[in-house]
This record gives structure tokens, sequence and C-alpha cells, in this order.
């Protein structure tokens, strides 16, 4: 059975990085694309960023660019999301997902996603 384990989460204040750390294991297929997505109460989902599992090529929302960054380590079935200046309107529940059936198409996916995990907490606030 698909499974993701997420964590890093946490309360920061603006400026400050966090880490997150999603392992996804039971995988009997292969998957794409892996990648985070967040979603804020009130708000629609938001993706994150997207890395294609083919060539490891990554892509980021509008609103994170410059600021986070994707990497994966195959050897440990874990995708990370380093973020760095982090500001209140990153506040949100942060989820990894994979798909089974697209690429990342060039963006961060946020609907796309086949399986995701229950998400980890972020929230910036000083």
């Amino acid at each position: 059975q698909e499974q993701f384990v997420e964590s890093g989460g946490g309360l920061v204040r603006p400026g400050e990085s966090l880490r997150l750390s999603c392992v996804a294991s039971g995988f009997t297929e292969h998957y794409y694309a892996i990648g985070w997505f967040r979603q804020a109460p009130g708000k629609e989902r938001e993706g994150v960023s997207c890395l294609t599992t083919r060539d490891d090529s990554s892509y980021y929302g509008d609103s994170v660019k410059g600021r986070f960054t994707i990497s994966r380590d195959n050897t440990k079935n874990t995708v990370y999301l380093q973020m760095n200046g982090l500001k209140p309107e990153d506040t949100a529940v942060y989820y990894c997902g994979v798909t089974v059936a697209v690429s990342c198409k060039g963006r961060a996916l946020g609907n796309e996603y086949d399986f995701w995990g229950q998400g980890t907490q972020v929230t910036v606030s000083s």
C-alpha cells in the first residue's frame, strides 16, 4: 500500500528556514513526478514544487521561486523541500504527492497528484 511520511514542519519566524522531508513507500508502479503542494485555510490548493523522475527536472510555483529547493534521495525514497526566507504567506499545510500518469508538465503541479500524504503544518509568524 502506498504510504507517505511527511515531517519537518513547525513554527518559525519570517526569514527563517525549514526543511520538509517525505518518505514514499509501497509503490508498485512507476511514478512520473513527485512534489509538494500546499493548502492554507480558506484557500485553494497551490502547487509548490515538482520534480520529474525521468531526469530530475524541477519546477516551482511563482510565489516560492528562488526561496525553495526540491531534491530527492533515491536510496532513501525521500524527497525534500528546503524552504528559505519563509514569509507569513507561506503558512499552510504542506503535502507531498506523486503522479503515475503525467510528468510535471513544466510547472509545479497542484491538483494532478494521484497519491499524497497527510501533510505537515508550516506556520510562519512573528
